[in-house]
């Protein structure tokens, strides 16, 4: 009764006009962000993150989770159009997709992707509502040493789930974590690392950080690289599959949900990991795994379910525990700050209409996604030839408003454009920055938590396995140390990282 009542509460939140009307607009920016290969949802966040503190929190949330998950949508337009994937779980979907689009079965291959991502985001909805309640009454549980050991197995998971070198992304974290702990112990009062600007008293600015990072340094990065967009020619049509198809794609959906859904949860997970592992699993198990690679339509709605499913199950520890699965989640924690909003289990008690309004809006959110992309796939396919060239203006002007708009100053301006160079200077020696963001995020919760509970045990590091909760995940922590060590995962994760570069 209680989950249908809080449903209800969600509904009427959601189907407010300007509720609708930011979901309508997150959904619709999110799949441009994901059509347009250079432009992801991490830097779109990033840059609207300051135009969101004159909205109400609800709002400004919907629209951003709509971003997210509608660049999933996106993604795989100009992935099986064009062979290049907007969006970084759209990468196995340009294996079949696009074999599809050549053997002019293109509308079938978006049709499928859609209806996939639907019934996916549809399942992913309901097990968010589900399970948000108990998750978030487990967390009122936690204390200081239950949150360390959180952060600390959710570090260690970003590092070995996600993509690239385990060296890389386990220094990279670390930085973030150092670059957190900028600013006023609050403790003892000293300065650290504030290189003598009172601008850092208080820590480096979230948001020309990651405006910096993601924004500024992806536009210089795509500006030295050739644009090759050369759209599948042809009249797109057939976007629905016939009812044989649908019923023979239906069950790798189904797997795609389940699988996606679970891999979601995980801190870390990574955009191309779901996706991946849905189309390993549904060569693995087919009876013609020859045709995966030559236009086989599984590989579309298997991973374009896992995807979105993944996408949107992500927002499970961040909504229930305060605890972001990856870089756009901590992007989102940052937002909730912004408007004063702890994130944390109390957020469902306390704050019970936006928590809500915000499930709710993802179900609408992908019924839109639908009416978006299927009708309008022609635009979109034109949007494809647009230019990088016309493109960055803009989000650089939107970058120096944003990181000016943070805090009304121009220190925040010269911030991000030296975050910007930091940013360029990764992508150019291929180091991925969402590591450091999740370690940014964490850090000063880390060394928060550490503190506390060092002050309640009277400086016992016993405290961290004493308690039980706190000692079962330190030993989950070890456990995925010791399973990264096991070859077969290690060449799992290594074919998915490689898949992601490529």
């Amino acid at each position: 009764m209680d989950f249908l009542q809080n449903l209800s509460l969600g509904f009427s939140v959601a189907f407010s006009p300007i509720n609708l009307l930011y979901c309508f607009f997150g959904a619709l920016v999110g799949t441009l962000v994901g059509v347009l290969p250079g432009i992801s949802p991490l830097n779109t966040v990033a840059m609207l993150l300051p135009f969101t503190f004159g909205m109400e929190p609800t709002s400004a949330l919907i629209m951003l989770a709509g971003i997210f998950y509608g660049a999933q949508y996106g993604g795989s337009t100009s992935a099986i159009l064009v062979n290049v994937p907007g969006e970084t779980s759209a990468v196995v979907t340009c294996l079949d997709g696009h074999q599809l689009a050549k053997q002019g079965k293109a509308g079938k291959a978006l049709g499928i992707a859609a209806i996939g991502s639907f019934i996916a985001g549809t399942f992913a909805t309901l097990l968010v509502a589900a399970i948000s309640t108990p998750l978030s009454q487990l967390a009122l549980r936690f204390n200081s040493p239950e949150y360390f050991s959180l952060m600390l197995m959710g570090l260690v998971a970003a590092i070995i789930l996600g993509g690239g070198s385990t060296a890389k992304s386990i220094l990279m974290v670390l930085l973030g974590v150092l670059f957190g702990l900028v600013g006023i112990d609050v403790n003892s009062g000293a300065a650290r690392m504030t290189f003598g600007f009172p601008e850092l008293a208080e820590g480096m600015d979230f948001v020309p950080v990651v405006v910096g990072l993601f924004g500024v340094g992806e536009v210089l990065y795509n500006l030295e690289k050739k644009q090759d967009r050369s759209v599948t020619k042809g009249k797109i049509t057939g976007l629905l599959p016939t009812r044989k198809e649908f019923k023979e794609c239906l069950p790798s959906i189904l797997r795609g949900t389940a699988l996606g859904s679970i891999m979601g949860v995980l801190p870390g997970g990574g955009a191309a990991l779901p996706p991946f592992a849905s189309y390993a699993l549904e060569k693995k198990i087919s009876k013609h795994p020859e045709r995966f690679g030559q236009g086989e339509l599984k590989g579309v709605a298997g991973p374009e379910a896992a995807n979105n499913a993944g996408a949107q199950t992500s927002f499970i520890p961040l909504l229930t525990m305060g605890i972001p699965s990856n870089s756009l989640m901590a992007l989102m924690i940052g937002a909730m700050m912004i408007h004063g909003i702890q994130p944390g289990p109390l957020v469902i008690q306390n704050q019970p209409n936006m928590y809500w309004g915000l499930v709710a809006s993802m179900w609408i959110g992908n019924l839109m996604l639908v009416i978006i992309n299927l009708p309008m796939v022609r635009m979109w396919a034109s949007l494809l030839k647009l230019p990088y060239r016309m493109l960055f203006p803009a989000i650089i002007m939107f970058c120096c408003v944003g990181a000016f708009a943070s805090a009304n100053n121009t220190f925040n301006i010269w911030l991000m454009i030296i975050w910007g160079l930091v940013g360029y200077f990764f992508k150019k020696i291929g180091i991925s920055a969402a590591p450091m963001i999740l370690g940014y995020v964490l850090g000063p919760m880390l060394e928060e938590n550490f503190r506390r509970a060092m002050f309640i045990s009277d400086g016992s590091l016993l405290v961290f396995v004493q308690r039980p909760i706190s000692a079962v995940l330190l030993a989950v922590t070890v456990i995925l140390l010791v399973i990264l060590l096991i070859p077969s995962v290690k060449k799992v994760r290594d074919t998915a990282t490689q898949e992601e570069d490529d």
